[in-house]
């Protein structure tokens, strides 16, 4: 059984960092983009950022591209997301998520093989 586990989300004041982390298992994840979604109350579920299999090319949604950084190690089956300067919009459930294929096969929902069952970030202000 393939998952995906989320840890790293909890509640921050505005400005400050988190660090995403998600454990996969259940299969090899060779060949496969990892990534990072997010869904706040009443909104729909919209991509963060991806990083394909060798860790070139990540993508970032606008939002929050310059304030957070991508990356993977596959020894261990894990992506991170680095989250700095954290604004009260940041807050959200956010999904760890895998598509076979480039990274930009992740910057949709419907591109997704396998989804997180989500972590909580929250940011105050």
């Amino acid at each position: 059984q393939v998952q995906l586990v989320e840890s790293g989300g909890g509640l921050v004041q505005a400005g400050d960092s988190l660090r995403l982390s998600c454990a996969g298992s259940g299969r090899p994840f060779s060949g496969y983009a990892m990534g990072w979604f997010r869904q706040a109350p009443g909104k729909e579920r919209e991509f963060v950022a991806a990083i394909s299999w060798s860790g070139g090319q990540p993508y970032y949604a606008d939002s929050v591209k310059g304030r957070s950084t991508i990356s993977r190690n596959n020894a261990k089956n894990t992506v991170y997301l680095q989250m700095n300067d954290l604004k009260p919009e940041d807050t959200a459930v956010y999904y760890c998520a895998a598509a076979y294929g480039p990274g930009s096969a992740l910057t949709s929902n419907s591109g997704v093989n396998y989804w997180g069952q989500g972590t909580q970030v929250t940011v105050s202000s």
